[in-house]
């Protein structure tokens, strides 16, 4: 039995709300934090959206990032498939003259061949052949994904099974998706920054928000090996993962 109180009150403080995906009750804190990409996947959008005239926001979750890349080209459709998110998104997004669409199937998008010169994806899922389906012959898609090597000291440290179906999602594979569907790679970059979380209620809190990491995670199942991360926290100041990161920049040919 676990008796440490600190560890049991970092614990009981994770049973915090989580809307759209701010995660700004353990970062604004500055109790996880990350090492910086080489790229900003922002100041990549922002030009493309002022030179474009029609645009979409793939997996916009509550709308928080793209509320924030105004102004906006008269056409703008975002898109969510997380049903918790999609009210958020509407709440966030609507009042601006964003269409959000909640989506369930990456093969079947509700959008006219050629519709939007401009696609955004940030860490969502997607079919190269229906994006290749709905970008104009001259537009654009910028995609930053999470790759399948990601945060897997996570699922070590619990000791609970690695989820294998994303462990080829990587730029080389990527790549060749896309190209095999008529895109010509313009930019492209690859990397593996850490995330350090510095007690063991954030590292709980951001399980918790993104379920599909260790499906099988519980607090109370798992308890014991939380509680050897939280002595790894103790001992070191935090505890280290890695990340795997990459961006996509392309163009229909």
């Amino acid at each position: 039995m676990i008796t440490d109180e600190k560890f049991e009150i970092l614990i009981e403080r994770t049973n915090q709300p989580f809307t759209g995906w701010n995660f700004s009750y353990i970062t604004d804190t500055g109790r996880m934090s990350s090492e910086p990409l080489s790229w900003s996947y922002g100041s990549m959008a922002v030009p493309l959206i002022q030179n474009a005239t029609s645009m979409l926001d793939m997996g916009t979750g509550g709308g928080e990032f793209l509320s924030m890349l105004r102004p906006f080209p008269k056409v703008v459709c975002a898109t969510e498939g997380f049903p918790p998110n999609v009210s958020v998104a509407k709440n966030q997004l609507e009042p601006l003259g964003i269409e959000v669409v909640q989506v369930e199937n990456d093969n079947q998008l509700p959008f006219k061949n050629g519709y939007f010169d401009l696609i955004l994806n940030k860490h969502e899922s997607y079919s190269c052949k229906e994006i290749r389906r709905i970008i104009s012959e001259n537009g654009l898609f910028l995609t930053q994904q999470v790759g399948g090597q990601d945060y897997l000291e996570i699922n070590q440290e619990l000791k609970v099974p690695i989820n294998n179906e994303f462990q080829h999602w990587n730029l080389a594979y990527a790549q060749a998706e896309l190209k095999q569907s008529g895109f010509e790679i313009l930019e492209c970059k690859e990397e593996f920054p850490y995330q350090r979380f510095y007690d063991i209620g954030a590292l709980v809190y951001y399980l918790k928000a993104i379920p599909w990491q260790a499906p099988d995670f519980d607090v109370e199942k798992d308890k014991d090996q939380l509680y050897k991360i939280h002595g790894l926290i103790e001992k070191k100041g935090y505890f280290e993962v890695m990340q795997h990161r990459f961006f996509i920049k392309a163009r229909p040919i």
